[in-house]
This record gives structure tokens, C-alpha cells and sequence, in this order.
């Protein structure tokens, strides 16, 4: 059974389209515990700001998450919280198409079918057969070209980085007919700890030109605010989404005093208290990277839910 959606939950896509005309990025952000999504969607209406909420699905596996779980604790959060921004609930690095189809009828509204550690033509299939799939359902779809690496190996499982080739993305979106592409040009998932952020702003440029689609930046944990303002107001378009996923579960479990991870029935088993002290940092992490970092603060206002649906 089909689920019904909110107005403000929308596709990827028409979100991308609206926060580049409006010279933003939305937030990605992944609180990885089910009871962190009403904080991250807190953090939204109180800036009136456009965003998403994702879940990789190497974090499913690692906080012991199903699509469905999710999806039905954001679409009660939706409605708990009284929630009237734009909003997009997002299927992170995904390589199994399995978990794509569960995530599409659980009721996400955009998925990634990263296929970027294969030979270019194997990428291409298999974000071809992705974006067929969902396009059939209405869903938006977010490929990766090049390799973003990381540093704690929850949302990918290479360290290694390959940054995009403008020539092969302009092939590669042109095949696939992918609605957004996470490119790779300096940054990296986790928290950096000997390499230091950096973003090769020509070649983003060059991708923009020469592709239709929108440009994702992984990795924003981390990275400069001035940086990523410059990457977000590049002209001819810059990065429209930006994922930031480490700083939020920083944040939850430093307001614990905590460092190891948990599981996802273990943070559902603490205190209220503790939920709550929890939440507020989350909250305050989110706020401040849409009114810091983002530019999106004040643009669910003036966002057109009429266009490109």
C-alpha cells in the first residue's frame, strides 16, 4: 500500500532546483538514531529552512535500522511536530537495490545508488536500473562519480578518493538520467584528522557546466563555513545538497558524555531525560549549520511547491 505524503515532503529533485534559483544548499543530515529525526526536523521549522533527512545504508546495518523504521518514525515526527517546511527523506550510499526497493515503499522520497568503486560502465548500469526504478515510483535518484573517501567507514567502505572528471560526468548523467550527482573534489566523510578539507572549485564549475543536474558535496562535517559558502554561491550553480552526518552524532553523544556509538534500541531504551539533553544538541548542531553554513535559513518561505514536482 502506497503511503500518503505531506505537500512538504517532496523529491530531491524539486528541492535541488528551488535551493539553487535560491542561491542555498539543503542540509543533508543523518541523525542515525530514530529519536534524533524530530530534533533535525526541530532545527528546521524553528530557521524555516528547506532540508532532508537520510540514512545511509551501511548506518542502517550499523545501528540496527530498518527503511521502514525509519520512514514511519519521520513521517510521525512530520505530524507530531507540527512540521510545514520542505522536506526530503533520503536513502544515503546505497549499493543493493534491494534496500532501494524497501526504502521506496516504505515511503522515502529520494535514494543514492552509489556503484562508484565499480569501472565506469558498471556505474552507469547500475545507476541506470536505479533510476529507472525509481522514476517509475516518483522518486528522485542521487549517484556518485568519482570516490569520496572517509574516515570511519560508516556511510562508504573506501578510504581511497578519485576526484570527478567533468568529460565523464557529462557521459555519465547523460546515460544514467540521475536526478543528482555527489561529486568528488576535496572533501571526505567522518571527522578529518590529519588531511584538512579542501574543494576544488574549478572542477565543480566545470561539472556544472557542462552537466543538467545539481551537484552533491559529501563530507560537510568539518569544512570551513567560508569554504562551503563559496562551494554553495559558485556562478552558474554550485552544490545544492550538502550531507552532514558526524557532527550530529558528535554533538548527541558529547551531551551525554559519551564516545562509543550505540545501537538504535539502545538510544531508544535511554532516560527521557537523557532523550531529550540528546535532542537539544542535535537541535543547536542542526540550527547552526542552517544559519552558518548552508544560507537556507528563511527559504522555506518563499519555496515554490507548484514547480517541477
Amino acid at each position: 500500500m502506497k503511503r500518503e505524503k505531506p505537500i512538504n515532503v517532496i523529491v530531491l529533485k524539486q528541492g535541488m532546483e528551488q535551493a539553487e534559483k535560491g542561491g542555498y544548499a539543503l542540509g543533508s543530515f543523518s541523525p542515525r538514531y530514530t529519536p534524533m529525526i524530530a530534533a533535525v526536523l526541530r532545527a528546521g521549522q524553528k530557521t524555516q529552512s528547506p532540508l532532508i533527512v537520510q540514512i545511509s545504508s551501511k548506518e542502517l546495518v550499523r545501528y540496527s535500522i530498518t527503511p521502514k523504521e525509519f520512514a514511519d518514525e519521520f513521517y510521525a515526527c512530520i505530524e507530531s511536530e507540527q512540521i510545514t517546511v520542505p522536506v526530503v527523506l533520503h536513502l544515503d550510499h546505497t549499493k543493493d537495490m534491494a534496500v532501494i526497493h524497501d526504502a521506496i515503499a516504505a515511503g522515502f522520497t529520494s535514494v543514492m545508488i552509489d556503484a562508484s568503486e565499480k569501472p565506469l560502465e558498471g556505474n552507469i548500469a547500475d545507476s541506470r536500473e536505479a533510476a529507472e526504478y525509481a522514476h517509475r515510483n516518483g522518486v528522485s535518484v542521487e549517484a556518485e562519480l568519482g570516490m569520496i573517501g572517509t574516515t570511519d567507514f560508516v556511510e562508504t567502505d573506501h578510504d581511497e578518493e578519485l576526484y570527478t572528471d567533468p568529460q565523464e560526468a557529462l557521459r555519465f548523467v547523460n546515460e544514467t538520467k540521475v536526478d543528482a550527482l555527489a561529486v568528488s573534489c576535496g572533501t571526505a566523510h567522518g571527522v578529518y584528522m590529519v588531511k584538512q578539507p579542501s574543494i576544488d572549485y574549478n572542477r565543480l564549475q566545470a561539472i556544472r557546466k557542462l552537466t543538467p543536474v545539481h551537484l552533491v558535496l559529501h563530507g560537510g562535517s568539518g569544512v570551513p563555513a567560508e569554504m562551503m559558502n563559496k562551494a554553495i554561491t559558485l556562478p552558474g550553480g554550485g552544490v545544492s545538497k550538502v550531507n552532514i552526518a558526524t557532527d550530529l552524532e558528535l554533538a548527541f553523544l558529547g551531551a551525554l558524555g559519551r564516545e562509543e556509538r550505540m545501537t538504535n534500541e539502545a538510544c531508544r531504551s535511554l532516560s527521557p531525560e537523557d532523550l531529550e539533553k540528546g535532542r537539544a544538541a542535535v537541535e543547536a548542531a542542526v540550527t547552526d549549520k542552517m544559519l552558518n553554513f548552508l544560507g537556507c535559513a528563511g527559504k522555506a518561505e518563499s519555496f515554490d511547491y507548484q514547480t517541477n514536482q
